[in-house]
């Protein structure tokens, strides 16, 4: 085909319309089209889009031009004799019948008498047929009026052809050569490369989609979070249990065993293993003891502290459980080897018995960080608490004192968020309670400063995400995750 359509545009100049061409060679249109457009883009021709509108018949219309229109076929019906009743007219055209009767009547050709059907004139012409000739013979230019009557009647619908008109280009001539593709070391050998012609590349084409894994949101921002803190010298605390005792949980961190967040409502319990193993019992009476009696200058929280509590199995409701885990280490190494300063963090997932809406969830992401040092202090924490979010980009602060079991002093931190323009509230910090530390047997003078805040908020804020579900969980859009933006925090 390909030289049929070269020798003929090399003789007539062009192909005024694909549309004949294909009809006076014999070929499939839409081939000839695929080879023209092969032919276009290396220059060979250039092709002009046009389009044809027209009329074809629809199976109604078709039926018409083979029997003649319902109101004819009537009419000669009343012409032959004998009663023509809507009834003996329904045995005869079937649904046609209130079609040509209705017409009929219209044109005045015919009319009721009584139940039967008498005619008005003495002959009719089938102009509808006859038009409708026209079209099936080619002839398009019927009258608008014409055209609107027969579309009415639902005759015949509009069609819209596309074809093109082809001349010669550039790179015109009788036979096409094949262009290299690549520049190979075997051209290169004969010296054939001189005298070849190369297909240009296209360097704003798109390779091959490849079918990769991509990051979730969830996991840049905690990426980048991981950094920052180690930049600023933390090390990463193992945090890879998700299922904790009570007693690490809450009961290490000086938490009373009637307090609200212990209820079943709140935290989830495992009913298989439902009990931990005692590992250091001299750890957990020094612990009994201070909830019950207290010491180092507090007075417990005078109740009977529960060991059949503090073995219930949970999913953790806090990294602090680990925290609190590296500290007990701490202190043996202490005893051991001297104290050594530690500057830990942990960026993991935690469980809470939560009713799920916008900004909720049962599992979310928590992110902890914390120091231990001789002789630190609530201006310590501040200073450590303002670098790190300096470095993710909130760099106004405020602080406002807070209440929490296992820290005193505590504070709320809240930030001014330059997405946001607005004050939000971003985490929460404290000093741990000598509570919480004399009975691990750290020295009396060791400090630890701590604050901690979700993953999911700040990569809300940063992504534009409204509800957290459409962020984590079965709401999430896979697409989404495949085509979400990079977001990077700016510390300057």
């Amino acid at each position: 085909m390909e030289e049929t359509i070269l020798n003929y545009i090399h003789t007539k100049e062009l192909i005024e319309d694909t549309l004949q061409f294909a009809s006076e060679q014999n070929k499939d249109h839409q081939e000839l089209v695929g080879t023209l457009k092969s032919l276009e883009s290396e220059n060979y021709v250039v092709l002009t889009q046009l389009e044809k509108k027209g009329w074809n018949l629809t199976q109604e219309g078709q039926n018409y031009v083979e029997n003649g229109t319902p109101e004819y076929r009537i009419f000669q019906l009343i012409k032959q004799g004998g009663q023509v009743t809507k009834d003996s007219l329904t045995t005869e055209l079937g649904a046609q019948a209130n079609i040509g009767i209705q017409n009929g009547m219209k044109k005045k050709w015919f009319q009721f008498d009584g139940s039967q059907l008498k005619t008005q004139v003495e002959s009719v012409v089938d102009e509808d047929k006859q038009q409708l000739d026209q079209i099936v013979k080619g002839n398009q230019d019927l009258p608008k009026k014409d055209l609107d009557t027969l579309k009415k009647r639902q005759l015949i619908q509009q069609f819209s052809l596309k074809y093109y008109k082809v001349v010669k280009g550039s790179s015109f001539s009788l036979q096409r050569v094949k262009k290299a593709t690549d520049l190979t070391a075997d051209m290169i050998a004969k010296g054939t490369w001189k005298d070849a012609q190369f297909k240009p590349y296209n360097y704003h084409a798109l390779g091959k989609e490849i079918q990769t894994g991509n990051l979730h949101p969830l996991l840049k921002v905690r990426s980048q979070f991981r950094t920052v803190l180690i930049e600023m010298g933390f090390s990463e605390m193992p945090t890879n249990n998700f299922v904790e005792s009570s007693f690490w949980n809450f009961d290490t961190l000086f938490q009373p065993q009637q307090h609200p967040a212990r209820d079943a409502h709140d935290t989830f319990f495992l009913s298989d293993p439902a009990q931990c193993k005692v590992v250091d019992q001299e750890y957990w009476n020094r612990v009994k003891e201070m909830h019950e009696k207290g010491g180092h200058g507090s007075i417990g929280w005078k109740y009977n502290w529960s060991e059949e509590e503090a073995k219930k199995n949970i999913l953790r409701t806090h990294t602090t459980a680990t925290s609190s885990k590296m500290l007990y280490r701490l202190a043996k190494e202490t005893q051991e080897h001297g104290f050594k300063p530690k500057k830990w963090f942990s960026i993991d997932r935690v469980f809470r018995n939560e009713n799920l809406d916008a900004t909720h969830l049962a599992e979310f992401h928590q992110v902890e960080g914390l120091v231990v040092d001789r002789k630190l202090g609530l201006a310590h924490l501040k200073g450590i608490i303002a670098e790190f979010f300096r470095k993710i980009g909130i760099k106004q602060l405020r602080f406002k004192p807070a209440y929490n079991p296992y820290t005193e002093p505590s504070m709320e931190i809240f930030g001014f968020h330059p997405l946001l323009n607005r004050w939000v509230e971003i985490g929460n910090s404290g000093v741990f309670r000598p509570e919480m530390l004399k009975p691990m047997g750290l020295p009396d003078d060791v400090s630890v400063v701590a604050w901690g805040l979700s993953l999911e908020r700040p990569t809300m804020i940063q992504y534009g995400v409204a509800n957290i579900r459409e962020l984590i969980g079965s709401k999430v859009n896979i697409k989404y995750v495949k085509e979400n933006p990079i977001v990077c925090y700016q510390s300057k």
